[in-house]
């Protein structure tokens, strides 16, 4: 990994303390940043080096206007593990512990599909997802081995109101995914095997999977792993690296060509892209303490948990999110 493009950011743009920051999405029209934070009772006993602002045992949804940075926040009793703009309608949709749902705006959740089994809803929950161009939702769900519980990748379909598996893969932690430029490439990660997968996709349908990123082949260290991803107009795939401190980018081809460097955060957790013409990349972090990881590593990265800001102007322009048609 010699010769590659670096930028090193030094300092967090908002300092909102998450246990485990997760899914930003940027909303040209409000310039609001939507992200959240999935805490849970596994890691109450944190010994924490910044301001806690909420309670361990509720989910928070955080809103986040770019301009005057004045934050509002949403608790809920459950994982909310991503959003995602509404095209019809205003508030966002999200992908929770038990599948599809609707944020109503007042820390309520109305789900449109619960697709897991009685067995599986007590042993996984959904985590990562994003919506087509159609605006239908695809999210995978995260594997249980004690169980016997695979991750799987599902897809909503709002105008036909059903929810189907398209890859039961098996996977691990299903993770960040989107599209190519032209549409006819779907990205989506399984973190604990360190690897991005790319089908090829035709209308809400995806075959070919084949690894587009074995992470560990390419060089970067062990017990860190690929994490949420975004995709600039030129192709190319951002993912954050878990216990990397840092965002990478790979080609189309697969190859590593431009790094972003957070030397005070471990966790880089997932990104998008926003701002004025979507030039800026907001970026999610989480404790060093989170799933189960070690405490005492906050000292040495006191940022962990906290949000930062990479201006890309003249350098890359992202994708713009699609939005959920339900």
């Amino acid at each position: 990994m010699e010769n590659q493009r670096e930028l090193i950011v030094e300092k967090p743009w908002l300092k909102v303390g998450c246990i485990l920051g997760e899914g930003p999405i940027y909303d040209p029209a409000t310039s609001l940043l939507h992200f959240v934070d999935i805490s849970d009772k596994k890691v109450m006993n944190l010994v924490f080096h910044f301001p806690v602002h909420r309670s361990l045992q509720r989910i928070q949804v955080f809103h986040v206007n770019t301009q005057d940075l004045q934050v509002t926040v949403e608790q809920f009793e459950e994982p909310v593990s991503c959003l995602a703009l509404r095209r019809d309608a205003a508030g966002l949709a999200c992908a929770a512990a038990q599948g599809i749902a609707l944020l109503q705006g007042d820390s309520t959740i109305s789900y449109l599909c619960k697709p897991l089994s009685s067995e599986e809803a007590t042993s996984t929950r959904f985590n990562d997802g994003r919506c087509d161009r159609a605006g239908r939702f695809f999210a995978g769900t995260i594997c249980n081995p004690e169980k016997g519980v695979p991750g799987k990748l599902y897809r909503y379909d709002p105008g036909t109101s059903t929810c189907v598996v398209v890859d039961d893969g098996p996977f691990t932690d299903s993770n960040g995914l989107g599209w190519s430029p032209d549409g006819k490439k779907l990205y989506f990660t399984d973190s604990l095997v360190n690897k991005i997968y790319v089908y090829d996709y035709n209308d809400g349908e995806i075959t070919n999977r084949n690894v587009f990123v074995d992470a560990i082949e390419k060089g970067f260290a062990e017990k860190t792993f690929c994490d949420g991803l975004c995709i600039d107009t030129d192709g190319g795939v951002w993912s954050a690296r878990w216990g990397g401190s840092r965002i990478v980018r790979f080609s189309e081809e697969g190859n590593v060509d431009f790094q972003i460097m957070f030397p005070t955060a471990l966790n880089i957790t997932s990104c998008c892209f926003g701002g004025p013409n979507n030039e800026h990349m907001f970026v999610t972090t989480a404790h060093c303490g989170a799933i189960g990881g070690d405490n005492s590593r906050q000292e040495v990265y006191p940022d962990s948990g906290h949000i930062f800001l990479v201006d890309l102007s003249g350098r890359f322009k992202g994708l713009s999110d699609f939005k959920f048609a339900g």
